[in-house]
Order: structure tokens, then C-alpha cells, then sequence
């Protein structure tokens, strides 16, 4: 079920992605028709021609060319804020094994 948004709503999305941290900035969060899955569209990133461009958001921006929406797994998602405007998008380390680390996984299948 889609809910319908406004023009002006921004979304922080915060995401576990390859034992790394997402923060995006997205026009439209909802949950898809794939169970387990939220969708992720509308991506919002700095200004392409702006002159000082942070290196964490151009890696994001190349990332997401061209992608129309995105399927994260819910167990995945840490945090979804509705936000008055849009922040720098960015990509944090993170230490899923450790257990002093900040992010820790719902399920981690283990290997064999």
C-alpha cells in the first residue's frame, strides 16, 4: 500500500548495506508488494554542478544513477525520519562482527 505524500516531504533513510551504514534523503518511503521489503524512490542528492561536492555523497550519487527506486530489506533499515530538508547523504563503516560496535544485526545467517 502506497501512502500519498506531499511534494515537499523529505525522508532519512538509514540502512545497513555490506557492513556499512546508508543515509539517504528519498521523496517516497513505502512498503512494497514483496513481503519484507520497503521501497526506497525519488532519491535526493546535492546539486550536481555545485562546485564543493562532499566525496561520501558523490560516492552515493554514482551508486544510484539512474536507479528509479530501490528494495531494502526491513530487517536492514535502522531508521526512517521525516525531515524539514535535506542533509548530506552519506556512508558510515560499520563493524557488524564487533561487538562493541554500534550497529548489530536482527539475523545473521552463519556460514558453513
Amino acid at each position: 500500500m502506497k501512502v500519498v505524500m506531499s511534494e515537499k516531504d523529505i525522508y532519512k533513510v538509514i540502512f545497513v548495506n555490506r557492513d556499512q551504514i546508508y543515509e539517504l534523503y528519498a521523496k517516497s518511503v513505502y512498503q512494497g508488494d514483496m513481503y519484507g521489503f520497503v521501497i526506497v524512490e525519488g532519491f535526493i542528492f546535492g546539486e550536481k554542478s555545485a562546485i564543493v561536492l562532499d566525496p561520501s555523497e558523490e560516492k552515493l550519487m554514482l551508486e544510484f544513477d539512474g536507479v528509479k527506486r530501490s528494495f531494502i530489506p526491513m530487517h536492514e533499515i535502522i531508521r526512517i525520519d521525516q525531515v524539514e530538508r535535506r542533509g548530506v547523504s552519506k556512508i558510515v563503516s560499520s563493524k557488524r562482527s564487533d561487538a562493541t560496535g554500534n550497529v548489530s544485526a536482527l539475523y545473521v545467517p552463519k556460514k558453513t
